[in-house]
């Protein structure tokens, strides 16, 4: 395949999938500006790993493994800044009421959420986009049951710390 052709498919699979790209900076930066300079370094290591980019998975799975660990990577590199590295809480105070409740419960799953460690927090975002265990297992390189085990942790520690957050327990 050409270069031209390469740059192409590369350009036409981001566009299709760049909600992964937003999703994981979103999870893992509070700040706008960090949010754009992880976008941009999931971009560059996607580039340039696109070659190894081998098919036999789904575009979206690899792309997805990239993002995590490019977003983790990141983290390790610049502890400094950790406070930067948690995941954006909406403000938004909606009018009506019903749909304010919903939104202080999303608020609060992000609170929880961002308790968890940066593993957990990739493992349950996959799951939450409905990503099977053989796809989890693909991006984090876990056993199928490995991951199984693992989400049900999480799950619990996520009741736990919801019970927490909502309680003050």
């Amino acid at each position: 395949m050409s270069n031209r052709n390469l740059k192409q498919e590369f350009i036409s699979l981001i566009e299709k999938h760049q909600g992964i790209i937003h999703k994981v900076s979103r999870m893992y930066c509070d700040k706008e500006e960090c949010r754009r300079d992880l976008f941009q370094d999931i971009l560059v290591q996607l580039w340039q790993s696109f070659s190894s980019f081998n098919h036999k998975s789904k575009f979206s799975t690899w792309m997805y493994r990239v993002a995590l660990n490019t977003a983790i990577a990141q983290f390790r590199k610049d502890k400094k800044n950790n406070e930067d590295l948690t995941p954006d809480v909406p403000v938004n105070v909606p009018e009506e009421e019903s749909f304010k409740e919903k939104e202080d419960r999303i608020n609060l799953v992000h609170k929880a959420i961002n308790k968890l460690s940066k593993a957990e927090k990739a493992i349950i975002i996959l799951y939450m986009d409905d990503y099977s265990y053989e796809e989890i297992s693909e991006i984090s390189g876990l056993t199928i049951s490995n991951v199984g085990v693992k989400i049900n942790r999480i799950k619990a520690k996520l009741q736990k710390i919801l019970k927490e957050l909502e309680y003050g327990l």
